[in-house]
């Protein structure tokens, strides 16, 4: 469905009324209770996939490797999920959402658990490999059931509800994560994790009630997106936008330490800080994409090329450090609903298939950004991060600046 402006919207529901009074009935508005729920589980998933970042270097000291080689299993979880999330979401779309959600954080508290008792880092790596299949599959279906539970209007402050999730993750889960890490190990952060996973999984199967079931477009019908250049062009550039914000995100534990001086035990405050002016990011950027998803991104890359630039400048000065951080965290968290909400809207026919090849092409530039970090801090330092971030940051301005032509043709 298109706009008389042209622009792509999320379209209606279709009107059913559920078949059984635990149904959840369609609604114009944003239902609080389910989305509620969504958030909750997205916070333990995401904090499952990057309370790693934190952790990299008492991983790195315990089992003896390098920081770029910690840095890896960021990169692996990441490329897991861009690769096998089109496929496995497109063969899932149709699964009644409840159980499916059920599922997947299940599966999170068990890699969790095994993540835990890891006796090196060969086992450590398979326990991120197996919920870095799932995460795919939840963050495009819980786009989708969000966004149709609050109808076109109210999408994208309904998905940036439920990435608040994201936002929770980095102001509790991580920093959280690290301070556990730091206290009782690393290890004991990746149990805590497990238990909470399973309590949630609990919590889903009790409350969550059945979203209505939605129409889901043939596979090849869904596939048929990627013979839409301009939709490519949109996931694209979602790789350049986070493959900017990891290449210094994912040692922003290092950066803390190393460029700031910052003691370890306080490194995880740091990050909460971060994480809680990130709410404000998370809140603007549900808005702005509701206005203008495509100049939303532009606009808060932009701000995360400025802020990137300034960061180790002002590092030695912790109170310049904290404004600067403050920045990067409302750009940084901003940017996660905002891109979803754009690769949605120009994936009609198949939306929870478009979510997740955002999901993909976000994890895609994870793992480009911690691998291009890693590669920054081993041949220039770890001071240079901030400027590869910007730099990465400009190109992806520049590639966003045909899609503003296109939209106005």
């Amino acid at each position: 469905m298109r706009s008389r402006h042209n622009k792509p919207v999320l379209p209606e529901q279709d009107g059913r009324r559920p078949s059984s009074p635990g149904d959840l009935p369609a609604a114009a508005h944003i239902p609080v209770a389910p989305i509620a729920i969504l958030a909750v589980a997205g916070f333990l998933l995401v904090t499952t996939e990057f309370v790693i970042i934190g952790l990299i270097p008492a991983l790195a000291r315990d089992f003896g490797v390098t920081l770029s080689q910690a840095g890896l299993l960021v990169s692996l979880f990441a490329f897991t999920v861009t690769f096998c999330g089109p496929v496995l979401t497109a063969r899932l779309a149709g699964r009644e959402r409840k159980r499916l959600f059920t599922i997947i954080l299940l599966i999170f508290a068990g890699a969790n658990l095994m993540a835990a008792i890891s006796p090196n880092v060969w086992i450590l790596a398979v326990a991120r490999f197996i919920p870095a299949l799932a995460l795919p599959v939840f963050w495009g279906t819980a786009s989708e059931t969000a966004a149709q539970l609050a109808g076109p209007r109210h999408a994208g402050r309904a998905v940036g509800r439920v990435y608040l999730g994201i936002s929770a993750a980095l102001v509790l889960g991580v920093p959280l994560g690290t301070v556990i890490g730091n206290a009782i190990g690393w290890r004991g952060a990746f149990a805590v994790l497990a238990g909470l996973t399973l309590l949630a999984a609990l919590l889903m199967h009790v409350c969550m009630p059945r979203p209505p079931m939605v129409p889901v477009a043939s596979r090849s019908g869904q596939f048929s997106l990627l013979k839409s250049s301009r939709f490519l062009m949109h996931v694209l550039l979602s790789v350049l936008v986070f493959t900017a914000m990891f290449t210094s995100y994912t040692f922003l534990a290092e950066l803390l330490e190393g460029v700031a001086e910052i003691a370890p035990s306080w490194v995880g405050w740091w990050m909460m800080g971060f994480g809680i002016v990130g709410l404000l990011g998370n809140w603007l950027g549900g808005v702005m994409a509701d206005r203008n998803s495509l100049g939303a991104t532009v606009g808060f890359l932009f701000l995360l090329a400025v802020v990137m630039v300034i960061l180790v400048p002002v590092a030695s000065n912790h109170w310049a450090l904290s404004a600067v951080l403050a920045f990067w965290g409302i750009a940084y968290t901003a940017l996660f609903p905002i891109c979803q909400i754009r690769v949605m809207q120009h994936g009609q026919q198949a939306q929870a298939l478009a979510g997740t090849l955002n999901v993909s092409a976000a994890n895609a530039g994870t793992g480009l950004g911690a691998v291009v970090g890693g590669w920054v801090i081993s041949e220039l330092g770890t001071a240079f991060l901030g400027y590869a971030s910007a730099a990465l940051a400009v190109v992806a301005v520049l590639c966003a600046l045909p899609l503003f032509r296109q939209s106005n043709q």
